[in-house]
């Protein structure tokens, strides 16, 4: 009995470690977007990442046919959003880190839907149903996140802002 457990679970952890070799680069990826972190300096991303894998290896005999990816996708998502959530939740008053990504600009329930939607390709409705959020809503801030994104606001010059205070 001991042979066939320790055989399985020689066969779980090398079936583990092939996924990670091939999906683990993507995952990391897609968390330094998230967290708009630098791809060179990226510790709450690779967190993040540590966190979802070790998820998805504690339900890895759970599977059944499902794809691991997506779990550790949807891992990933949820445990941002939790922690966004907490880190800069609503009428908090805290600070929000400076981070220095692409996606800098854009507030974490922006980065999520933007990642999830072009650079994942989930659909609408699924990124609907992860969130808890109508269809409408997740179309409305991939749309405006796009626009910041491909269109930055532009920076007030101090010549605009004395103008501004000179014709007040």
């Amino acid at each position: 009995m001991r042979a066939r457990h320790a055989a399985r679970d020689v066969r779980r952890d090398r079936e583990f470690e092939a996924f990670v070799a091939g999906a683990g680069g993507r995952l990391l990826h897609a968390a330094t977007l998230l967290t708009a972190e630098a791809p060179d300096d990226n510790p709450r991303a690779r967190s993040l990442l540590t966190q979802a894998l070790a998820h998805t290896y504690a339900g890895w005999d759970r599977l059944r046919g499902e794809d691991p990816y997506d779990l550790a996708r949807q891992y990933l998502a949820t445990r941002f959003a939790h922690t966004a959530w907490h880190r800069y939740g609503v009428g908090l008053g805290r600070a929000r880190p400076h981070p220095t990504g692409a996606l800098a600009p854009l507030t974490p329930q922006e980065r999520l839907i933007l990642v999830l939607r072009l650079y994942e390709g989930v659909a609408e409705e699924q990124v609907a149903a992860l969130l808890g959020l109508p269809a409408e809503r997740v179309r409305t801030v991939c749309d405006r996140a796009t626009a910041t994104v491909l269109h930055p606001p532009r920076a007030r010059t101090a010549a605009v802002v004395g103008a501004e205070a000179a014709a007040s």
